[in-house]
């Protein structure tokens, strides 16, 4: 790999035993993107204060029903939204309490 100035041996394998494999950092990848796209941002945030139908979203933050579902789709597909069905409606929540967390913690900082 290389000759390190610093690192000792042990050290370098210390601390290669505590970075995540590529999987994981592939899935926390993942997850992040939806913290960059302003769209899912948005629906994140109506969905923090109350669970939701397309329709409501959609007129709620004026952006087309297909991108609305299209992005819910996303989000639930990351496992940060899910859905339940009343009647013919679906009503989408945010699947933890911890994805509306990370993004407040973010906001304390900007």
């Amino acid at each position: 790999m290389g000759d390190y100035i610093l690192l000792s041996e042990r050290r370098k394998n210390e601390i290669l035993g505590f970075l995540p494999c590529d999987s994981e950092l592939n899935k926390l990848a993942n997850y992040f993107q939806n913290f960059s796209d302003f769209t899912r941002l948005k629906i994140i945030s109506c969905l923090s204060l109350c669970d939701m139908c397309v329709g409501d979203i959609s007129s709620l933050l004026g952006i087309n029903q297909t991108t609305v579902s299209h992005q819910l789709k996303i989000l639930k597909d990351q496992g940060l939204v899910s859905y339940r069905r009343d009647g013919k409606i679906l009503l989408y929540s945010l699947q933890e309490k911890s994805v509306n967390d990370v993004m407040m913690y973010a906001v304390e900082y900007l």
